[in-house]
This record gives C-alpha cells, sequence and structure tokens, in this order.
C-alpha cells in the first residue's frame, strides 16, 4: 500500500511539472498582460492552447505601449482586426532562434515576416530580446515591439 502511495505521489508530481502551453507560459512570465487581454479579446487562446507546434513572437506590454493608447484600445475592440494583427506574430511549427533564416517566412494570419540574422534576430522592425522560451506545444520568442501586417 505504502509503494502505490508513493507511486501516486510520484505521478501526480511528474504531470504537475509538465510544460506549460504557450499562453500559460506567456502569463506566468508575467510580462505578457496585454497580449493576454488580446488573444482573450480576439478568441484565440484556444488556438494557442492547441496542439501546435507553433513559433510565437510575443511582444511584451513595454512593446504594446509604443502603440499610442487610443489606437490600442480601437484595436482591442476591432475583433478581425486584432486577429489578423495577433496571427501575424505566429509561425507554423517550432523554430529556435539558432534555426532562424534571414528571410521572409508565412504568417499564421497568412501574411509575410521579414526575419533577420544580423546582430541578433529581428523580426519587421522588432528585436527578439528573448529567445527560445520552450513551451509544451511550441516556442516563445520576446521582441520588443508589435509587428503590424501591411
Amino acid at each position: 500500500m505504502k509503494k502505490l502511495i508513493i507511486a501516486t505521489a510520484l505521478a501526480a508530481a511528474s504531470l504537475a511539472v509538465q510544460a506549460k502551453d504557450i499562453v500559460e507560459t506567456a502569463v506566468a512570465a508575467g510580462s505578457f498582460k496585454t497580449l493576454a487581454t488580446a488573444l482573450q479579446a480576439a478568441g484565440l487562446v484556444d488556438t494557442l492552447k492547441g496542439k501546435g507546434p507553433f513559433t510565437v513572437f510575443a511582444p511584451t506590454d513595454a512593446a504594446f505601449a509604443k502603440i499610442p493608447k487610443a489606437d490600442l484600445d480601437a484595436l482591442l475592440k476591432d475583433k478581425a482586426k486584432l486577429t489578423a494583427v495577433l496571427t501575424y506574430h505566429v509561425v507554423p511549427g517550432a523554430v529556435m532562434a539558432k534555426d532562424v533564416k534571414a528571410g521572409t517566412v508565412k504568417t499564421v494570419q497568412g501574411g509575410m515576416l521579414t526575419l533577420g540574422t544580423t546582430g541578433g534576430v529581428t523580426v519587421n522592425n522588432a528585436k527578439v530580446v528573448q529567445a527560445d522560451i520552450v513551451a509544451s506545444n511550441g516556442v516563445i520568442h520576446v521582441i520588443d515591439t508589435v509587428v503590424l501586417p501591411k
């Protein structure tokens, strides 16, 4: 009986330490409150909790703060435009920073991102400030600017 209790406790502990999905990882980091709010407003939370894998170029709260408040408020109220902006930050597959190749890549939104590798990874006009945050369904690269589809 004692062995069964220990085995059950170990199984429960191993489940508790499994990697979090992209949304849970971003929320736990604490610097993506605006992104989490935007994902909720756009109805994309379940998508990014899905199987994936996804590569997400995640703008920080400071990146969203670069957008004038009136423009950000309007974006958060326009679900279609918000969805387009958020899915423009997502690329299918899990791509680690060392595997990024300079050039263009198609986003989940359908537009193209321009990736650079000189002096660190860049995404359009944004710099990757923290790379390779692994989640259970992909990878997050933190960027310093919100990138907007054309």
